[in-house]
């Protein structure tokens, strides 16, 4: 398809935006979008979660640097109450329910304009899922940022079988404007790129859990302060090109046929997720959680994604608005 179908998202500034769904993440996608000055709708029936946003956008801009100058963003409850000739670009951010997205899309596909590309932040489901059965299945990409999504630099354009290829450079490029860092996924698997990356790993670990090999903490600290403290300076092909790719090479085939290769999680996750220790939300989970130690644990990992940022910030896209 013609690449200027796409135009109306040519630049930050003079395009219109609107996320479905005011939620966390909804919340913290049009912080991303009014810091490149974009002009952002948010759809939130939900009357309290609508008046407590703009005061969580604008809280989460003034922490950020550089967000001196930032664009509009408004809080309406429909899709009927959106001018969608103007509308460039819209972002899913519902809850991970199939039957809700697949409803949703058929009803953006109805109202959007043919130059509007209709993108899912959808961690689980395959973007042709979501998609099935619409007319204009072309212009539907995923856009899957990672929570928070405006402290978090890395963003997911994800294409399935029948995603238009301009439309995926026209994403690809705005978000490269915004100041984030795209990612092209060229088949919606389950978990996309990075989930997949990330979920290889937490395999291993918790396998390593489970034979008492390690704690739980000791897990943590080993990436933390290990080879992923490396990864903040190169990933894991860069770091090959580093170490040697003999050296890998070698290694690899010693360590790969004692792997842990299961088809389901490990017994520590499944137990945890059986009896209620799910974490932050219920209290447990491998760690115990007061509100105040909550509370404290946030503010310090925020407080670290920051300072990551800036010593990012000379390799991280400028914004151009």
């Amino acid at each position: 398809m013609n690449a200027s179908l796409y135009s109306a998202l040519a630049r930050p500034a003079t395009s219109h935006v609107v996320v479905v769904g005011g939620g966390t993440m909804g919340a913290d996608v049009a912080v991303v979008l009014a810091r490149a000055q974009c002009r952002c709708t948010v759809i939130e029936p939900d009357a309290g979660r609508a008046a407590a946003l703009p005061g969580r956008v604008q809280q989460n801009l003034a922490a950020l640097p550089g967000a001196a100058q930032t664009g509009p963003v408004s809080v309406v409850p429909a899709l009927t109450d959106v001018d969608w000739r103007s509308v460039g670009l819209v972002i899913e951010c519902i809850p991970e329910r199939l039957a809700l997205k697949q409803a949703l899309f058929a009803e953006l596909e109805a109202l959007a304009d043919a130059h509007t590309i209709l993108a899912s932040n959808s961690s689980s489901f395959p973007i042709s899922a979501i998609g099935a059965g619409l007319r204009t299945r072309g212009r539907m990409l995923g856009l899957h940022f990672f929570m928070p999504a405006h402290l978090v630099p890395l963003v997911e354009v994800v294409l399935c079988e029948a995603s238009d290829a301009a439309a995926a450079d026209a994403l690809f490029a705005f978000m490269r404007r915004c100041g984030m860092v795209p990612v092209r996924v060229a088949r919606d698997l389950p978990g996309f790129l990075a989930n997949r990356l990330q979920h290889a790993l937490s395999r291993e670990a918790f396998a390593l859990i489970d034979q008492g090999i390690a704690s739980p903490e000791d897990v943590d600290n080993a990436v933390r302060f290990g080879f992923g403290f490396r990864f903040l300076a190169a990933g894991p092909v860069m770091q090959r090109d580093h170490a040697g790719i003999d050296v890998h090479a070698a290694a690899g085939a010693t360590m790969y046929p004692t792997f842990c290769n299961d088809a389901q999680p490990a017994r520590c996750l499944t137990e945890r997720a059986a009896d209620g220790r799910h974490g932050m939300k219920a209290g447990a989970g491998f760690y115990t959680w007061t509100p105040e130690a909550i509370a404290a644990e946030r503010q310090r990992y925020d407080t670290l994604l920051r300072a990551g940022l800036e010593l990012l910030s000379n390799e991280l896209p400028e914004i151009e608005p």
